[in-house]
């Protein structure tokens, strides 16, 4: 899977400062009035299939990273997630992100399953979902093709915080010094 061009410019699009020209914001913005208040990166960088999707789902996709997601790291994460879902998509002739169905979703993270960590496959449906959701909410798309898509199931069986045996902790506490009151006490209260 290769990574999407625009997954970089994600944080340099929070970076640019209001005094760039107006020709580095999309024609959505533009259009809708919005170039004063949001310096955004220019539409090129967009991926296709989002671009194809026209002028809302443009917006929508981009505030999806300006404006729903606090965390940079989170950012960052799901902006690789959905910039890797939406470059497969493209090479399997989907032509714009409204054409997005389950089924592509669900061939998606199989394949991802099989290349990937079952915690990295979850993670990425994680991402289209919140996406998805969010262009739902827009009105960009009538229903959520990620959200009847199940991930791979993966058990922790061992935490990564070691447990003491009854025997390890038996020992730990006979090792006590029970000299004064309150040693005494807190080994009677031991199990």
């Amino acid at each position: 899977m290769r990574r999407a061009p625009f997954c970089a410019n994600i944080s340099k699009a929070a970076a640019m400062d209001e005094t760039e020209n107006d020709q580095s914001r999309t024609p959505a913005l533009r259009q809708a009035g919005m170039t004063q208040l949001v310096p955004i990166i220019s539409s090129p960088t967009l991926p296709a299939i989002v671009t194809a999707a026209g002028a809302s789902a443009q917006i929508r996709f981009l505030e999806f990273f300006a404006a729903s997601i606090r965390n940079t790291h989170t950012r960052r994460a799901y902006a690789r997630a959905v910039g890797e879902f939406l470059a497969w998509c493209e090479s399997r002739g989907v032509p714009s992100i409204a054409a997005v169905q389950p089924l592509h979703v669900a061939a998606y993270i199989e394949a991802l399953s099989k290349a990937r960590s079952a915690p990295t496959a979850k993670l990425r449906l994680a991402a289209i979902r919140r996406l998805f959701d969010w262009l739902v909410v827009g009105q960009v798309m009538a229903h959520n093709p990620a959200s009847s898509v199940r991930g791979p199931s993966h058990i922790v069986k061992r935490g990564k915080t070691p447990v003491l045996a009854p025997e390890e902790t038996r020992q730990l506490l006979d090792s006590i010094d029970a000299s004064t009151h309150q040693r005494r006490r807190a080994c009677a209260t031991a199990p």
